[in-house]
């Protein structure tokens, strides 16, 4: 069957967005091409270009926001989020399913903050510049994942998901660190509605709750409450990932028992 034009410029196009590797490539590109621009005559329309504001409202709640808020409280929740649910899988069923296993890179993480910021104290003593000791605390999980995305099956399955958990851990902590150390204020009502709503999506999980919009919803509406609570929403990602159902509806050996007869009357 003959392909139509259109077939010929779509299928390297998909092929390409389906590879693993694709993400690391379209991020390091993204990278040169802000690089270049940061650092061209133009560098000025950059920076105006991430000051653009961009607002929603909700009633009596307006999210009027510039554009890098947007992204960096916005796209990053979502991401942190996608990845809270690869590891909430390895914690039940996975690499990480025992404390032993999870324990190595949540420790590593720490080791990662930690050293860091000590290097910058011992430094910065004594010098003004000592309160950005936080600063270099933070690993770059973007960078970190697309790395891995362009190694493919080079690396083992294993050694991806601890660098991964790895850099979410120690991506987290330094946000817990920016919102108690570098906030100027935290609205603790806001923040304590923000966990209220994780209770009841922890409740809708354990009473077998498994529509989307559910979770969708409650799940926006706890990201609202940390962002106006001045922390990081971005940990709202992860803990509204963690109140996502992950089990089976149905068990896999009930499943087996009641198949095997059905597939005896086919033989």
């Amino acid at each position: 069957m003959s392909k139509a034009p259109i077939d010929r410029f779509i299928q390297p196009v998909s092929t390409f967005i389906h590879q693993e590797y694709t993400s690391g490539i379209v991020l390091f590109l993204s990278v040169i091409a802000a690089l270049i621009w940061a650092n061209s005559p133009g560098a000025e329309s950059y920076h105006h270009t991430w000051e653009t504001p961009f607002a929603l409202s909700f009633g009596a709640f307006s999210f009027n926001y510039p554009l890098h808020i947007w992204i960096n409280d916005g796209l990053m929740a979502i991401f942190f989020f996608v990845i809270g649910l690869e590891l909430k899988r390895e914690f039940m069923a996975g690499e990480l399913s025992t404390l032993k296993k999870a324990s190595l890179p949540m420790v590593a993480a720490l080791g990662g903050m930690l050293v860091p910021a000590l290097i910058y104290v011992l430094f910065n003593y004594g010098l003004p510049s000592l309160h950005g000791w936080g600063i270099p605390m933070a690993t770059d999980i973007a960078f970190a994942l697309g790395l891995l995305s362009l190694s493919g099956n080079h690396i083992p399955s294993s050694v991806k998901v601890f660098l991964s958990a790895l850099a979410v851990a120690d991506d987290l902590g330094a946000v817990l660190v920016i919102a108690f150390f570098y906030t100027a204020k935290i609205d603790f009502g806001f923040l304590l509605i923000g966990f209220g709503f994780l209770g009841v999506l922890l409740a809708g999980n354990l009473l077998g709750i498994r529509r989307s919009l559910f979770y969708l919803i409650l799940g926006i509406v706890v990201w609202g409450c940390f962002l106006f609570s001045g922390v990081h929403a971005t940990i709202a990602g992860v803990l509204v990932a963690f109140t996502i159902p992950a089990r089976t509806r149905i068990n896999e050996q009930e499943y087996l028992q009641q198949i095997n007869p059905a597939l005896n009357t086919l033989k």
